[in-house]
């Protein structure tokens, strides 16, 4: 999508407030519609990884669902404070082949209607007298939604980028205008489970929260579990023919005031809170683009990557489940919006590399490392080792919280997570955070899982059970007496990422004892067609939604095409083997992640087809995405609809992938596009070594590639020419022109 910003100038004046006037800049990527939503999970979403609105229609309604990322009850669940609180303990049950005790334990006793993320309020404003919506637009280049009504009415509303409050600028609207702050309903009679993970409000327990109104100032003070406390404030003026509003949601957490927040903000105005604002926003969205043919894919694309930019910072908490637009319907989010650790928080962060959003990837990196010291705490006492291994699901704060064992306490969750500080490393060549961040992490995990290991006589490092989510769900035979594909490749990464980092900091000992362990692993277990199976003697015989067995092609990339014909041939057996067993029970995170493989694969068609797939069927009209197969087409028998962000963020590094590579070692532009895209290009996407790359194919030749590169060193790239590698020695700053 090419951009072209306008300069924020001030054409009203005079205002209390400030200008209200707010300059926007449509792209065709645009969300445009001729009504407001009618369900929450449709509404148009605005955030900056803080605080978060939906923008929607309930009844007469203009509705305003507010949400803020550290809205949580965060109470410790009981049933994991007892002795039998281990992995030992999990095992010896599953030795004697007694396993309702385990499911008791982790799942019927522990899951409980908290811990939990919460909603915050709404707002509402009675449009009853407004007539029809005339257009309803979400800006993606400003973070912008504009609402304009058949009589004239109109409003404009975004989060501010850099701060704690969002803001509503309305006009034309009548003498009778008012805002009412509508809190959630924690004190509801009869409150029942109401499934799919999902429970009351009521079940928590708490007293419902104040609503106090002075003139145009309303606010509401919601006390949670314990000493935990959230505030509301909204403040609206009155200002030459405008209403200028101003809402802000903090937390007992944070540390701030709402209504302080608010009078702030009233005092400095749109104008400089809207030229802040853009700050941020036109930088992000020059950070990179893409332009692709299929209209489809461009535009759930940059829907995408302006969701990544709402829900992100370098700074915040990182993107748990729903992020910053928790549901706005009565009862808890699906799965609770937690941090669902076996896959949801690994995807959600993909794009943050190619596509040269680094910062924005600093805040799942962030928290992982402020929250080091409570893993050890965790993997002393459940797992009885030193090292690392954090809960696969867990709280804002990173506790355990409840669901299949399996996965849920997997020994390689960590290595998982290790990655994302592997791939910041290799993407940025930033030596300080390798030597600070990056290597401490994977070395811990690494000392954890050369513990959890046991090395049998033969020679070979294995577990004593294995698992790989979810097949099996949360059976007794979901843990497997040998190695799955699932824990093999990720402990394979964790012992060859740490060895590899020891290189480069010149910790030899280290560097062996790390290759010496990985070394006593077997090689991957290899199905009857010469694919990659689930573990010995288990094929991948069925349609299944997460591919856990796939892990060593993508995200891993442990095996790839470039490596030789062997491993080319495991990968495309195993892609085979997926679309030979069909999508009956994928999520619409399958096909993002397939898009992935599929570009790893060099297969351009299949890549765009994924892709095309997940955009028409698996999101809702605002670019949610919602599990389901929402058009009932066949593509998954999955036709429900909870909204969780791992399949938009796989989604947008999908195309990413086929447009850029890298983990060869050798940068490669356009290795996976179908054969029909004549015209492609993209502006500074990101390969490893901190190489920023921009390239244009125009009729089906490259005729533009440059290379900027950031930190200097050595540049292999191959040639769209002839093939060949090119090898340059570059200096900081430098840009080398290939094409």
């Amino acid at each position: 999508m090419k951009r072209s910003f306008l300069l924020l100038t001030c054409i009203v004046t005079g205002c209390l407030c400030g200008c209200s006037k707010l300059e926007v800049q449509p792209s065709e990527s645009d969300l445009v519609f001729n009504d407001l939503a009618s369900v929450w999970d449709e509404a148009m979403p605005l955030g900056n990884a803080s605080v978060g609105e939906l923008v929607w229609q309930k009844g007469d309604n203009l509705r305003l669902s507010l949400d803020r990322i550290d809205l949580w009850d965060m109470r410790p669940i009981e049933a994991f404070k007892g002795e039998d609180y281990t992995f030992e303990w999990v095992k010896n049950q599953v030795r004697k082949g007694d396993y309702d005790p385990v499911v008791d334990k982790f799942e019927k006793k522990a899951y409980l209607a908290a811990p939990s993320k919460i909603p915050g309020a709404a707002l509402e404003i009675d449009i009853s007298s407004w007539g029809p919506v005339k257009e309803n637009r979400l800006y993606l280049d400003n973070a912008l939604c504009e609402v304009l009504w058949e009589n004239g009415a109109s409003m404009k509303t975004f989060v501010q980028a850099d701060g704690d409050v969002g803001w509503m600028v309305f006009e034309n609207v009548p003498e009778s205008f008012d805002i009412q702050l509508v809190p959630p309903e924690y004190q509801v009679k009869g409150a029942e489970e109401a499934g799919l993970g999902s429970s009351s409000l009521a079940l928590l327990g708490y007293p419902q929260g104040e609503v106090k109104r002075e003139g145009n100032r309303v606010t509401y003070h919601q006390q949670g579990w314990k000493d935990y406390f959230y505030d509301v404030a909204v403040d609206w003026k009155r200002a030459g023919g405008k209403v200028i509003a101003v809402w802000s949601v903090t937390s007992s957490i944070s540390g701030k005031k709402a209504a302080s927040e608010v009078d702030k903000a009233l005092a400095e105005g749109p104008k400089k809170a809207y030229k802040r604002h853009m700050g941020y926003w036109e930088p992000y969205w020059e950070g990179s683009s893409v332009n692709v043919p299929d209209a489809t894919i461009q535009h759930q694309y940059d829907r995408e990557m302006y969701k990544f930019g709402s829900a992100t910072r370098k700074d915040s908490y990182p993107i748990s489940l729903q992020s910053v637009w928790t549901a706005d319907d009565g009862f808890l989010p699906p799965w609770k919006g937690d941090y669902h650790n076996d896959l949801n928080t690994q995807l959600s962060y993909w794009p943050a590399y190619i596509g040269n959003h680094l910062d924005e990837g600093l805040g799942y990196l962030n928290t992982l490392w402020n929250q080091v010291g409570k893993y050890k705490e965790f993997t002393k006492k459940f797992f009885g080792k030193e090292g690392l291994a954090a809960p696969g699901y867990c709280t804002l704060e990173g506790d355990a919280m409840s669901g299949w064992v399996q996965y849920g306490f997997s020994p390689t969750t960590s290595a998982w997570l290790g990655q994302h500080f592997y791939l910041h490393w290799k993407y940025s060549a930033d030596n300080e955070f390798l030597k600070e961040r990056a290597y401490p992490f994977l070395r811990d995990v690494a000392l954890f899982l050369e513990q959890e290991t046991e090395v049998k006589p033969d020679g070979t490092r294995t577990f004593e059970y294995s698992s790989s989510p979810e097949i099996n769900d949360n059976r007794i035979d979901a843990f497997f007496p040998v190695i799955t594909n699932y824990d093999l490749a990720l402990t394979k990464f964790a012992f060859t990422a740490a060895a590899e980092m020891a290189d480069s900091l010149g910790l030899v000992d280290d560097s062996a004892r790390w290759k010496k362990d990985g070394g006593q692993l077997p090689y991957y277990a290899i199905d009857e067609d010469g694919g990659l199976s689930i573990a010995p003697g288990k094929s991948y015989d069925l349609s299944h939604r997460h591919f856990s067995h796939a892990m060593a092609i993508h995200p891993l990339g442990l095996l790839d095409i470039h490596n030789g014909p062997k491993e080319k041939t495991i990968i495309d057996a195993t892609l085979e083997r997926l679309h030979a067993n069909g999508p009956d029970w994928w999520c619409g995170y399958s096909y993002s992640w397939l898009a992935n493989m599929e570009a790893r694969a060099a297969h351009g068609e299949e890549a765009a087809e994924a892709l095309r797939t997940f955009a028409e069927c698996f999101v809702l009209r605002n670019s949610f995405h919602a599990n389901g197969d929402q058009t009932k087409s066949g593509k998954s028998q999955f036709t429900y609809r909870p909204f969780t962000l791992e399949g938009n963020f796989a989604y947008a590094s999908g195309l990413q992938e086929m447009l850029l590579q890298s983990q060869s070692g050798v940068i490669e532009v356009f290795p996976a596009i179908p054969k029909d895209w004549k015209n492609v290009s993209f502006n500074r996407l990101r390969a490893m070594g901190a190489f920023i790359v921009s390239a244009e194919l125009k009729d089906g030749k490259v005729v533009s590639l440059n290379v900027y590169s950031e930190k200097g060193g050595t540049l292999k790239i191959l040639s769209p020419i002839d093939g060949t590698v090119i090898t340059r020695q570059t200096r900081p700053g430098e840009t080398v022109r290939i094409i």
